[in-house]
């Protein structure tokens, strides 16, 4: 019989008297509910998550102008293959490239080394067995690992919370402004399916398992680095606590190998550009060639690109006063209750993942889809439990839907809003 994994030994709100399950069914209904497992509650989230955002990308699609992917009022199946899944394709059926583009300035150009071979790879290797095109295969694969990770997202979720607020937390991550993606030819979904994995084989340390893990996932989407220093900041913390929670040798011995594991694999991408094309810089010259629509070709300086963005958008010295101030505000958000509910390795998660993001990563609109890896921080928002509460911020997340496909997957002419 299915049954809910084991729950918290500390729970946020615990003193709190729970609420009545399900309140919005009849009172004969609610018994049946609460009888059925928990995956299945989540299966039926996740579904109809799915109707409402697919209706969404339907109709925006039928309004859809002819553009450089498709044309006018394209099918789901290729206007979910619109931008970046382009590339993906690309890598999928052609690889990468052993020479480097350069520009007529003599700068790298935009090319498939910016796009890791995790997801075309497994996309690839379903079309060679099925004998479907790209843009089916594709979409399957995306929409299967949503469905992997908002199981998993229960379970992560379980371990620092009540079963109510975890489905809820489960429900906003199926309903987020972003969860389109989820749907689409990226990369995007099969990163978090791993990345939820990864966090709940860290919480339950179980390290060993989580190297072929992070091997996969840190050729999906470029997460090694920050998964590493995570990792130390984990080990840190179990050693600086381990007089209440006993961390053994074999176990300090074991994270810590793992995390100098996912370091080298979080370098191997741009070893791996450098070994194919003879350039030491192929992958961060790749990296680049993106950003020089905005601010030109420089180098790569860390911690800097947060600034040149925020001077870029809102010009001197405002854009240097925002980005402190988004720091400022970031780090006190880790501090509040709802965020500390969480726990403190989640925390680490997300801000070792911040910090990666401060590091390398020049701020445009694509950076609504470099946070989602930070979508633990959904498990705060769940917290509290007024039904009034919990209806609003759902609709709220529904309509950041729509307003997400606005502004960055529907095509308006020289569109310079890409996902």
């Amino acid at each position: 019989m299915a049954a809910s994994p084991t729950p918290p030994a500390h729970t946020p709100g615990s003193r709190t008297p729970a609420p009545a399950v399900a309140p919005w069914l009849p009172g004969r209904w609610r018994a049946h509910y609460r009888l059925l497992p928990w995956w299945l509650k989540v299966v039926g989230i996740w579904l109809a998550s799915r109707v409402i955002t697919t209706t969404m990308v339907l109709v925006l699609a039928s309004v859809q102008g002819q553009n450089a992917w498709t044309p006018a009022r394209p099918g789901y199946l290729e206007f979910a293959t619109m931008w970046d899944s382009l590339w993906y394709n690309i890598v999928a059926v052609g690889g990468y490239p052993s020479v480097l583009p350069v520009t007529a300035e003599g700068h790298v150009g935009e090319n498939a080394w910016a796009f890791m071979p995790g997801y075309p790879v497994v996309v690839r290797l379903l079309m060679l067995l099925t004998g479907a095109p790209w843009e089916p295969v594709a979409v399957f694969v995306s929409v299967a690992c949503s469905l992997a990770t908002a199981l998993l997202f229960y379970r992560l979720m379980r371990r620092v919370q009540p079963q109510s607020m975890a489905l809820f937390s489960v429900l906003l991550f199926c309903v987020a402004p972003l969860s389109p993606l989820l749907q689409f030819g990226y990369a995007e979904s099969m990163q978090l399916m791993l990345l939820t994995l990864a966090l709940v084989l860290v919480l339950e340390r179980r390290y060993l398992v989580l190297v072929p893990v992070i091997a996969v996932m840190a050729l999906t989407r470029p997460t090694g680095l920050a998964f590493a220093l995570f990792l130390a900041l984990h080990v840190g913390y179990r050693w600086f606590t381990r007089s209440r929670d006993p961390f053994p040798v074999r176990e300090v011995v074991t994270a810590s190998s793992v995390a100098v594991f996912s370091g080298v694999m979080g370098l191997l991408w741009p070893a791996l550009a450098w070994a194919v094309t003879g350039s030491l810089t192929a992958y961060t010259d790749t990296e680049l060639a993106w950003r020089s629509a905005y601010i030109g070709y420089q180098e790569l300086v860390p911690f800097t690109a947060w600034f040149q963005s925020g001077v870029w958008w809102l010009g001197q010295p405002l854009g240097i006063i925002a980005v402190l101030v988004l720091i400022v505000g970031f780090t006190l958000l880790m501090f509040t209750p709802w965020v500390r509910g969480l726990g403190v390795d989640l925390r680490l998660w997300v801000v070792s993942y911040a910090l990666y993001l401060l590091a390398v990563f020049f701020p445009q609109s694509s950076i609504f889809r470099l946070l989602m890896p930070m979508f633990p921080l959904l498990g705060a928002l769940a917290v509290p439990r007024n039904v009034v509460y919990r209806v609003v911020v759902t609709l709220l997340l529904i309509c950041g839907q729509w307003g997400w496909l606005l502004l960055c997957w529907g095509v308006d002419g020289a569109d310079w809003t890409p996902p």
